[in-house]
């Protein structure tokens, strides 16, 4: 596959096995750093009408576990699905899920028709190309059922972007899809598409740098970030980084998808 392809397209390269190490490396403090993903998996959830939708839901990209936990307690069966085996292996131990599966969203293990609701939040982005993920996720989910997703779009992070330009040439920032590119991936099925925006401030820009991983939003090379962090670079990114009343913003775009499974 070219490796040239560029963010406007649907089709990219991940290096998935990296990607996965990269995960379960995180597992155990994951949590402490993904508040966006429980905002925005908190909004995902809302979107769906658990009561006409079924029992059984497909945490595709599941994580640590902690939205299988809360379909849990919605009184739904749960099957947690992930590429890392650390993360994996932490959403087992926590017991928030009624099956457990290692695996990739764009070649779901699973049978067509087999679940309910399909749930995806801030994972399709490590995909390699999302119009594939979501013929997966709509070939399982049952006719009747409902597919609800979230990703990060293009305009995301621009703040750190743009500051990171000015220090060197590494890519600290992965490439996002456009809002456009994203909605067209859809247009096979009715559907429904969200923009949000996030904002985030932080007195310090170590934390914000911290808050970034796991999330899809550093660029990785081979599981790690590109060039090494020294206080002399944090420096130097600190005196570029736009501030706003002595905080240090961060703006997320985040699309929201619904396909309703009509077939």
């Amino acid at each position: 596959m070219d490796q040239t392809v560029k963010c406007t397209q649907a089709v990219k390269y991940v290096d998935k096995q990296a990607i996965a190490g990269a995960f379960g490396r995180v597992a155990a403090k994951y949590d402490t750093v993904a508040k966006l993903q429980q905002q925005t998996g908190e909004y995902l959830m809302a979107l769906v009408q658990t009561e006409k939708t079924g029992i059984r839901v497909l945490d595709a990209g599941c994580g640590t576990g902690f939205f299988s936990a809360r379909w849990k307690q919605k009184g739904k069966q749960v099957i947690a699905l992930d590429l890392a085996s650390g993360m994996l292996s932490h959403a087992q131990n926590q017991q928030v899920a009624d099956y457990y599966l290692q695996g990739d969203i764009e070649h779901l293990g699973l049978a067509d028709n087999s679940v309910d609701i399909c749930f995806s939040n801030l994972a399709v982005q490590w995909c390699n190309d999302l119009p594939n993920a979501l013929q997966e996720f709509y070939r399982v989910t049952r006719p009747g059922g409902i597919i609800v997703f979230s990703t990060l779009a293009q305009g995301s992070l621009y703040e750190l972007e743009t500051a990171w330009k000015r220090v060197d040439d590494y890519r600290h920032i992965n490439q996002f899809l456009s809002l456009q590119t994203i909605t067209q991936a859809c247009r096979s099925y009715r559907h429904q598409i969200i923009s949000r925006q996030y904002d985030q401030h932080y007195p310090q820009l170590l934390p914000l740098l911290n808050s970034l991983k796991g999330i899809g939003a550093t660029h990785l090379h081979h599981g790690r970030q590109q060039g090494l962090m020294t206080r002399k670079r944090l420096n130097a990114l600190a005196e570029v980084y736009p501030t706003n009343n002595g905080h240090y913003p961060l703006s997320y775009q985040i699309a929201f998808g619904v396909i309703y499974c009509d077939k």
